[in-house]
């Protein structure tokens, strides 16, 4: 079992469930929620990369 906690790049809380996360520019964001994924993309909708863009 993993012991280091990850908190959410939005809001700060605790990522409890993993699965809601973004590769971005700045590298893979872990977000507490699918709310707080939504509306990370929403606002820095630049930064996230597509499938295809993490390929090479």
């Amino acid at each position: 079992m993993n012991a280091e906690k990850k908190n959410c790049d939005l809001c700060g809380l605790a990522v409890e469930v993993e699965g809601f996360q973004l590769n971005t520019k700045d590298g893979v964001k872990q977000f507490c929620c699918e709310g707080c994924k939504g509306i990370y993309e929403m606002l820095h909708g630049d930064d996230v990369l597509n499938e295809s863009d993490t390929s090479d």
